[in-house]
């Protein structure tokens, strides 16, 4: 019998070994990326403090505005927009880029040029 592979287990093993290196600070925050069959999401954390300082994803209103799809280039690429742009404003422009487990491609490289355009330096 064929066993059946479980991908979200190994994304997660992945993710758990590069979060060992990867943590975020006051002066860099970490950029983390949570990617889902529809939505993608993005948070800019500052892990010494455990918050959040800004985040976008593809349920916000402001997206929703732009009549895009979460699970598609396009809508990553906005995505990256938002949370570059929002950001700048809370005066962030170094961050650790965290890619969730995901291999950097399609969405999540998108959503990581977008924001690089946007003013973030990773």
């Amino acid at each position: 019998m064929i066993k059946q592979i479980n991908r979200k287990a190994i994304r997660m093993n992945k993710h758990m070994r590069v979060r060992k290196s990867i943590f975020g600070t006051a002066s860099r925050p970490r950029l983390a990326i949570f990617r889902s069959l529809n939505h993608i999401y993005a948070q800019v954390i500052n892990d010494e403090l455990g918050v959040t300082l800004v985040a976008a994803s593809s349920l916000d209103p402001e997206f929703k505005a732009a009549n895009l799809a979460g699970g598609n280039i396009e809508g990553a690429q906005k995505v990256g927009e938002l949370v570059g742009k929002r950001a700048q404003e809370k005066g962030v422009s170094k961050v650790v880029f965290d890619r969730g487990g995901n291999i950097y491609h399609g969405r999540i490289a998108a959503l990581a040029q977008a924001a690089r355009e946007a003013g973030l330096d990773f």
